[in-house]
């Protein structure tokens, strides 16, 4: 296959999770990234620096982009793996391109792909659970995985077709990668992780682990509890039938696998940024009022990271989960 050949893959608010996918799928094809000025200096300078166990290497020929007219006349898949609350902004600056292309979430929260479904005609949705790391200007580690990437249709006539031919592209890079039959069901399997401990690691400044502590399982199991109340209005079926099931599985394996983890919303509150708690608790806080259910735990964490995010920055450091 000669380069011009290769599919073309645009990936927009690239950071620790956009960056890491750029250096594999570089391998499949040709790729173009939004990245932050320094990343992108720093590519165009010297290449991307990856580490950990998707390989040691540097990557070249990336393309780095301010916007839509750096792209060519034909983009196949756009990721968009920027923090939720940047989506709509990234979606009204693509939004020519958005349309002609399938588009691809790899998100955290619950929300996202109903603001891109308004921009694209085919959507696909994603989970990750790989630990992503920056280390640098253009300079990435991807430290552990936890499972394959996992890809469903989220909208549009031609995203089954999309989709197969997206899964044979991550393949061929190297990522593991399944579909999904209900991926709507798999966004909030993988939410109710950052439901439960991202807000409270970021109130109180500690790793997952800290998360398993007595004092805290009462209020995660409440938190558990409203969330399944909200997923069973909206008739979404996670893979655990019942809080407890679900709860047994969080404290027995997702804990202790990301136990020394600090995950994103941590390092948003060190760094002054804008979480995505509204696409998480505040989320659920939302739906639970639409459905007319109590969700006092899920309002309460949500109200107070946004007081939270208020206080301004801390000490920001350089590690997070997806």
């Amino acid at each position: 296959m000669t380069d011009s050949e290769r599919p073309v893959i645009a990936i927009l608010g690239a950071g620790a999770v956009g960056l890491s996918l750029a250096g594999k799928l570089a391998g499949a094809a040709r790729v173009y990234v939004l990245c932050r000025p320094a990343h992108a200096d720093a590519i165009r300078e010297r290449g991307l620096l990856m580490a950990g166990i998707w390989g040691d290497r540097t990557v070249e020929g990336i393309a780095c982009i301010a916007g839509p007219e750096d792209l060519p006349p034909s983009v196949d898949y756009i990721f968009i793996t920027a923090k939720g609350t940047g989506t709509a902004a990234i979606c009204e600056q693509f939004a020519g391109v958005m349309r002609e292309a399938t588009v691809v979430s790899l998100q955290n929260g619950i929300g996202n792909e109903e603001v891109i479904s308004r921009y694209a005609g085919s959507v696909i949705g994603g989970t990750v659970t790989t630990n992503f790391s920056v280390e640098g200007p253009a300079q990435v580690r991807v430290k552990s995985e936890s499972g394959p990437m996992m890809l469903g249709v989220w909208s549009g006539g031609d995203a089954a077709a999309g989709l197969d031919r997206l899964i044979g592209i991550v393949r061929a890079a190297g990522i593991p990668v399944e579909r999904s039959p209900d991926i709507r069901a798999g966004k909030w399997a993988k939410s109710l992780l950052n439901i439960t401990v991202n807000p409270l690691c970021a109130l109180f400044s500690v790793p997952v682990g800290a998360t398993a502590d007595d004092r805290l399982r009462g209020v995660i199991a409440h938190l558990v509890h409203e969330t399944f109340a909200v997923m069973a209005a909206e008739g979404v079926r996670v893979p655990w039938a019942t809080p407890e099931a679900y709860l047994a599985h969080l404290f027995g394996v997702q804990i202790p696998d990301f136990a020394a983890v600090y995950p994103s919303m941590y390092y948003d509150i060190k760094m002054g940024r804008k979480t995505e708690i509204d696409l998480l608790n505040g989320y659920v806080a939302a739906l639970g009022e639409r459905h007319g259910i109590p969700t006092p735990y899920n309002r309460c964490i949500a109200d107070l990271i946004r007081f939270r995010e208020s206080a301004g920055p801390a000490h920001p450091t350089d590690e997070a989960l997806s």
